[in-house]
This record gives structure tokens, sequence and C-alpha cells, in this order.
């Protein structure tokens, strides 16, 4: 049945959509948007019934409606999807919670990480599983017992030589965020390694890592030949603020490959500065539509960054006198940093399998359980 000329849909109609109509449709599925334990049952009833090839698609869909537009909500269906016999839909379910930073999922995606069958499954769950190394190191990661088996997962995939290189290039991005020692040999060895992809993932890592270490090794990738490093390497300098590299980036405005071009600008909106600015000012005035409005984009960011350093004061109680931050570029140079030691992690895990039924409990954690799970030191 079509449904297409309709002005509303309902949850209901939309199952319908998706079980009878023969070419799935953005807005009958954005009707799905908000579904919540209520709506589970019908949709699982629904999803059941659906092919495999058309599960994949409606469930790639909802991730782009869903990053589309911030108000649709499928995060309950997404939960669901996580369960199902297709891979696709797997990966899709793991890709549509990017915002979801419950840690209730972290068990489930490392287990994902390390027991899937599908490599991409497997890919996709340690991109997750970067998003709470993250809030672990802006201490946002209440339940802190998981910051050490987040760790340990996502390092023993990157260092284990049986699992694809994609996998592991995905976990080493992941684990970029991590502000230990051991990363700095870690992004090493995958910058040393034979395979293209390790190395532009190492490159990713220096940029996430923001470790000034870094600079000197990403700044020389902006000339390489490898389309990949050098958008990788573009987006690096501008994560680690090099303004030694504006005048290469510069250059880059002018790149042959679109995507080079836009983390070329990315980076200079990053990087600000006079030199910086000017080339921005110079790409929003282009003939090039796409520079046009990625140069504006940057302009107004970096404007804003402007702004809100002057927001960011001193007080200086003696006299009352508000005194600004101080810019890098005013001290001549960076501040001299310390060299790092190196650590070690141990590569066991146990196995976690992800039950659906976890979804809905708020389970407590056993202090047994916390103990069996911490790496020892």
């Amino acid at each position: 049945m079509e449904r297409k000329d309709r002005l509303f849909i309902d949850f209901n109609s939309a199952l319908s959509h998706l079980r009878e109509d023969e070419t799935l449709s953005p807005t009958a599925l954005g009707a799905l948007s908000g579904a919540g334990k209520r709506e589970l049952t019908p949709f699982a009833e629904t999803w059941a019934a659906v092919p495999a090839e058309r599960r994949r698609r409606a469930a790639r869909m909802l991730v782009d409606l869903a990053e589309d537009n911030f108000e649709k909500d499928f995060n309950v269906l997404f939960r669901y999807m996580l369960n199902d016999d297709d891979p696709g839909v797997r990966a899709s379910a793991i890709d549509g919670l990017w915002e979801d930073e419950d840690s209730g999922l972290i068990r489930p995606l490392v287990g994902f990480l390390r027991s899937d069958p599908d490599a991409q499954v497997r890919a996709v769950a340690a991109d997750a599983l970067g998003r709470f190394v993250l809030l672990a190191e802006y201490d946002r990661l209440p339940q802190t017992q998981f910051v050490d088996l987040i760790h340990e997962a996502l390092l023993a995939t990157i260092r284990n030589p049986a699992e694809p290189v994609a996998v592991r290039a995905h976990a080493l991005e992941a684990l970029a965020y991590w502000s230990e020692d051991l990363m700095r040999e870690v992004i090493a060895a995958a910058y040393a390694h034979e395979d293209t992809q390790m190395r532009a993932s190492a490159i990713s890592a220096m940029g996430r890592s923001a470790d000034k270490y870094w600079r000197e090794a990403a700044s020389s990738e902006l000339d390489s030949a490898d389309v990949r490093m050098r958008f990788e390497a573009a987006r690096a300098v501008g994560e680690l603020e090099d303004r030694t590299a504006v005048p290469r980036l510069i250059e880059l405005l002018e790149d042959s490959d679109r995507e080079v071009q836009g983390a070329a600008i990315a980076a200079l909106g990053q990087i600000g500065g006079k030199q910086a600015r000017e080339a921005l000012a110079a790409a929003a005035r282009s003939k090039d539509e796409v520079v046009r409005s990625l140069a504006g984009e940057a302009l107004q960011e970096l404007e804003f960054t402007r702004s809100s350093d002057f927001l960011l004061m001193d007080l200086n109680t003696g006299d009352e006198k508000l005194v600004p931050e101080v810019d890098e570029d005013d001290l001549g140079g960076d501040l001299e940093e310390e060299e790092p030691g190196e650590d070690d992690l141990d590569d066991d895990l146990e196995e976690e399998e992800w039950d659906a039924d976890d979804e809905f409990a708020d389970e407590e954690l056993e202090d047994e359980e916390l103990d069996d799970e911490s790496p020892e030191e």
C-alpha cells in the first residue's frame, strides 16, 4: 500500500509501510521516531517478518534520518536491532547509537568487538567505544570500573595479528584519546606498519591524541602522494593546532581532492592566526560554492573561538584587573614537554555477550564481577 501522499503517518502506519510497501519511504520510517518499550513489541513482530536485505536498508535509512535531524530518536529500536541476525543491521544499530552515552552499552560493545563473527560489526563497535574513551578522559564516565575494560579490549584488538587491519585501525583511532604514555609506542608502531590504512589511522590517532609530540610527523604527511594520508594529516595538524603547517594547508585549498580541501579549510579554522584567517577570508570569496561555504563556516567558528577567548579571563583580586589568556604565538613557541615513559597492559579479557533483555533493566554490577574484570596492575 502506497502512503507517500499522506500528510500524517502514525507509528502503526509506519509499521505497515515497513512490512508491505515496495519502496521504503524516509517520511514513513521517520514516524517510528520516539518509540518506547510499549511500541517495541509490535515493532519486533513486524521486523521479524521483513527480509534481511530490506531490514538492512531500513536500518541504514533510520541512521541517516537520525543524523539529518537531531529530533529523530530511534534509540530503543537501535538497541533492539543489536540482536539482529544480519551483520549489516547490527552495524547500523551500533552506528545509530553514536550519541548514546549510557555506560550500559559498554559491555555489549566490548562483546561485539571481541567476538562478533563479522569484521564490519567489530570495526563499528571499536568506533563506538572511542566515544567512551573520550568521556573517560574528561571524567564524564561515572562507572570508572569500565575504563580499564575499554582500554584493554581496544589494545588487545590493536595487537591481535589475526584481526583484519581494518578492525585494528578502527580500534587504534578509538583508543587514541587515551592520555597514557603507552600510546606513543602504540601509535608509532602503527605508523611504521606496511599497510596504508593502518598508517593513515596512525595519523588520525596523532591528531586525536592532542599530543604535540606528533606535530612534525603529521605535518610531513601533508605532502603525501596518497589522498587519504593528506586528508588525515590535514585533520591531525588542525587538531594539534600546528601553526607551522598553515602555509602548506593554504596550498591544500587547491588540492585535487575535495575531502582534502575540506580538511585543510577546517584545520585552518582550528589553528587560527592572521595568515590562516586571511586565507579563509579569500576562500570565502571563491567561485567554488563548496569551498566558499566551508570557508565561511570555518571563519564563523574561528571568530566564535576568538570571542570566547576574551570571555575566559583571569580575575586579579588585587586591582580587579581582567587579564586575557596569552596566545601561544605571543610566547614565541611551545612550552617544553616532558617525555613520557612507557607502560603496558595485559590483553586478557573475558568475552561478553549482549542480552537484549538487559536493555530495559537497571542492573547493578556485583563487586565480584568488577574484581574479575579489572586488569592486574
